[in-house]
């Protein structure tokens, strides 16, 4: 059966209300715009929403965010849309607070089948609190639990047609490890081909974890978020 897709919403009938969906993305570097875009247009309420950031305001997940699907936000920087902020000011979205490196772990062993691991990462800080401590060696640590969703949205530059994926320099950022980590993964990219056509050696997401593909409508570009 063939992985790509030419219907957005059809490509996003996996998602459901109550889901928790990893989506790509530093800002909107490497974000998977034009799948956003299609959830913005689509009835669903209450989502878990793991990513670095919730966009900016008025752009990718911050127009989720101000449509109200969005019930909880866990990502490491909420601050670049001041959006966030007053909603969880308001009590309209929960939000968990985790280092950047903390993120990428997490979501790396859950790609692995790790059921958590120690950091000292946040050890003394607010950041640990009601989580386990443990000192190995004299050093003291705590438990952080790794992260697996429903599903991951994610950008790449190319796909063939099997679903092995390029990446575009930083573009790359999570992308690879939630790759790993969904039960269903969405990919959309720039450019698909047909297999033997990418370099072998600049393949960084192997096929086996990716289940569709549909082809980029929105790119970012120094005058902002465009349509192709």
């Amino acid at each position: 059966m063939s992985k790509i897709q030419h219907d957005i919403q059809q490509a996003l009938s996996y998602v459901k209300t109550g889901d928790t969906v990893l989506v790509g993305g530093f800002g909107l570097i490497g974000a998977p715009l034009t799948l956003i875009d299609g959830l913005t247009e689509k009835d669903v309420k209450d989502l878990t929403i793991v990513s670095n950031n919730l966009g900016e305001s008025g752009k990718g997940l911050g127009i989720l965010l101000n449509q109200n699907k969005i019930k909880k936000g866990v990502g490491s920087y909420f601050t670049s849309n001041r959006d966030v902020g007053d909603k969880y000011q308001r009590g309209e979205i929960e939000l968990e607070l985790l280092p950047q490196g903390t993120l990428a772990e997490s979501l790396r062993a859950g790609g692995a089948g790790i059921g958590g691991y120690y950091t000292t990462t946040g050890v003394g800080t607010d950041l640990a609190k009601g989580k386990e401590e443990r000192e190995i060696d004299g050093v003291k640590y705590i438990l952080e639990k790794a992260i697996r969703a429903d599903v991951a949205l994610i950008r790449a530059h190319k796909a063939d047609t099997l679903g092995n994926l390029v990446y575009y320099k930083t573009a790359r950022n999570f992308n690879p490890l939630m790759a790993t980590a969904a039960k269903t993964v969405i990919v959309e990219v720039d450019e698909i081909v047909e297999p033997g056509e990418l370099n072998p050696e600049e393949v960084v997401t192997p096929f086996i974890y990716v289940d569709i593909i549909v082809k980029a409508q929105q790119v970012l570009t120094k005058e902002g978020v465009v349509s192709v």
